[in-house]
């Protein structure tokens, strides 16, 4: 695997010959080195983005029409499938991601990429009408130079949502990548390189984030930033580019309700809530953390869910596990407090999971726990914990339902089990997130749905069209040709 940065389509050492090293969550151990990025190596892949697009938009890439972007991105789709399993076992071992997840994760990531490639020539402007003696129109054009902040989590889909889009709407893209999770975004840009991109369209740098994202953020040559993580970091990126004018899209932490009304088909609930806290160890902004049950049905599902948790067990990919391990020893021992915390306020624990026997003993594995008769103002309530831990608070009406929901920081995604058409309308309006799912839960939804969140939860959208036009400027041309006398 490459150790380098990749600007300009090739590999580039770090600046000061510093490394990182890479730890593999199953057992804790360093196998592989990426380049520690400072300032000066976010600058040079900076400068090598400006020279694809040129000065006065007259670079290799700025001259690339839609059609031909469209074709190097359908190419690159068609190269990410040929190399899938090459690539779901890098994403595996770098996030300890279960291979079965892993594998997914590249089918998702082709399908951005053939999303934004059949997008790319349908990105249209439109003629307004004016006064008389006018023709005004409007295009869109691209920002420029694009910044893109990717998260831990799922490196490769955050990267084809939020790259594929900039390169389908003509920018040309600098990646930071997270320090735990650089290798799948480093063979991503040589795949690129391979199928046809021009140098400079897409460079990524590794890095801390306080070293090679800050500098990324700050950079006053950058148009765009596009960040996924945390909600303080979040914070940080977003005062950095109001320095020098340039837009955000943050998306950002959730803490997202499921409401079971006594009407749900249980049956069908069931597993899709199981899913949606254990799907990568629950190293998911959009993870259905929060379990609020209407409380004729709230007994039942319980012991149905005990039953399940009792039953999970996480460990190595090898071992193909319902969970794999948390990401690195930081974020493990960020989950462990916070169970201790809960104990130590007295919270009933309903069920917990397993680690599997003969998993690595160095691996930072965290049974799925389940929570029962959580207080609202307790901090498991309140807080994103980003591990397989799940709450239950029962309800008695609709309206405490949605109070419940409503009731923190966050509004990312919701998920609604009901039969009853009325009630399911009623609450897509008023639950207070970006997307809301009715007896099913999408954690994050499809290449096609946009998502992102409200409140603390980040603003602006990616996925789908919309965020085509978010990697967009809009530009309004006026002439003035007169009429005929």
């Amino acid at each position: 695997m490459p150790a380098h940065h990749f600007i300009a389509n090739r590999q580039v050492p770090a600046t000061d010959g510093q490394t990182i090293p890479v730890i593999d969550p199953s057992d804790g151990l360093a196998y592989e080195q990426i380049a520690r990025g400072t300032a000066a190596d976010i600058d040079q892949a900076v400068q090598a983005a400006h020279a694809a697009m040129g000065d006065s938009l007259d670079g290799p890439w700025a001259r690339t029409c839609a059609r031909d972007r469209g074709r190097l991105l359908a190419d690159w789709g068609r190269a990410v499938l040929e190399h899938a399993d090459e690539l779901a076992g890098i994403e595996a071992r770098d996030t300890g991601k279960t291979l079965h997840t892993a594998r997914n994760d590249v089918l998702a990531l082709a399908r951005y990429f053939e999303f934004y490639a059949g997008a790319c020539d349908k990105l249209h402007g439109d003629t307004l009408p004016y006064e008389t003696g006018y023709t005004v129109m409007t295009v869109r054009e691209p920002h420029g130079v694009t910044g893109h902040i990717i998260p831990w989590n799922y490196p490769v889909q955050i990267f084809g949502r939020s790259v594929g889009a900039s390169l389908a709407a003509g920018n040309a893209c600098v990646v930071k990548p997270a320090e735990d999770a650089s290798l799948s975004t480093l063979y991503l840009a040589e795949l690129a390189a391979r199928v046809g991109f021009p140098a400079g369209a897409l460079n990524v740098v590794t890095g801390y984030g306080h070293e090679a994202g800050a500098a990324l953020s700050a950079h006053p040559g950058i148009h765009h930033i596009s960040f996924t993580g945390s909600t303080v970091t979040g914070q940080r990126v977003a005062e950095a580019a109001a320095r020098h004018h340039c837009p955000a899209v943050l998306e950002l932490g959730g803490k997202s309700p499921q409401i079971v009304f006594d009407d749900a088909d249980l049956d069908a609930a069931l597993p899709v809530i199981v899913n949606a806290i254990i799907q990568n160890s629950g190293q998911t902004c959009s993870a259905g953390s929060r379990l609020l049950v209407q409380e004729g049905c709230y007994e039942t599902l319980l012991s149905r869910l005990a039953e399940r948790f009792r039953g999970l067990r996480a460990g190595p990919a090898s071992m193909d596990p319902d969970l794999g391990p948390l990401v690195n020893q930081k974020q493990f021992e960020r989950v462990r407090q916070i169970l201790a915390a809960a104990q130590a306020e007295g919270l009933t624990e309903a069920a917990r999971g397993q680690v599997a026997p003969g998993a690595p003993a160095q691996g930072y594995y965290q049974a799925p726990v389940l929570f029962r008769d959580v207080p609202r103002d307790s901090a498991l309530a309140q807080e994103e914990i980003f591990g397989p831990i799940l709450i239950a608070q029962s309800f008695r009406t609709e309206s405490e339902a949605l109070a419940l929901a409503n009731g923190t920081s966050y509004g990312l995604v919701a998920g609604v089990w009901t039969r009853d058409g009325a009630r399911q309308l009623r609450l897509a309006r008023q639950l207070r997130c970006g997307q809301v799912f009715i007896n099913n839960y999408g954690a994050g939804g499809g290449v096609e749905l946009p998502f992102g969140g409200v409140k603390s939860s980040g603003y602006g959208r990616e996925k789908g069209f919309e965020a085509l036009l978010g990697f967009t400027t809009l530009k309004t041309v006026a002439i003035r040709h007169g009429v005929t006398d």
